[in-house]
């Protein structure tokens, strides 16, 4: 009997942990996992930023000079600058769908909808509230 009750004893305080732990990556606080990786969102730097930006502008000078100035009828260069603006829509919608899918898998996330799952189960339209 008494090697059951510090059984559940641990039992308890591992599931005491483990909610501690939901609740702080609820609110966004980082999680240690295996207490050596911390779960923090990745941030870009500010120079990563200005590289892809100068090098995303260089490419379209680069990209709308050459169409400009090849020895083609002015319908082809229309014709190709029309492919290269939908090329480049096409892969900012790409690059949000890819950005929306990473954080739809954070911790934080999947327990914002589980909180929602319950509390749309919990909820019963039909319940009179007495007052």
């Amino acid at each position: 009997m008494r090697r059951s009750l510090s059984g559940l004893k641990r039992i308890g305080a591992l599931l005491t942990a483990w909610v501690e732990l939901l609740r702080r990556a609820a609110r966004g606080v980082a999680v240690m996992v295996r207490m050596t990786n911390p779960v923090l969102p990745s941030r870009t730097t500010t120079a990563f930023y200005a590289q892809a930006a100068i090098s995303f502008g260089l490419s379209m000078v680069a990209l709308g000079v050459g169409i400009a100035y090849l020895p083609v009828d002015r319908w082809v260069r229309a014709f190709l600058s029309v492919g290269a603006l939908y090329a480049i829509t096409s892969s900012f919608t790409l690059a949000k769908c890819v950005r929306d899918q990473q954080e739809a898998s954070t911790v934080r996330v999947r327990v914002d909808e589980a909180r929602m799952e319950r509390l749309i189960a919990d909820h019963d339209p039909f319940k009179v509230v007495a007052g």
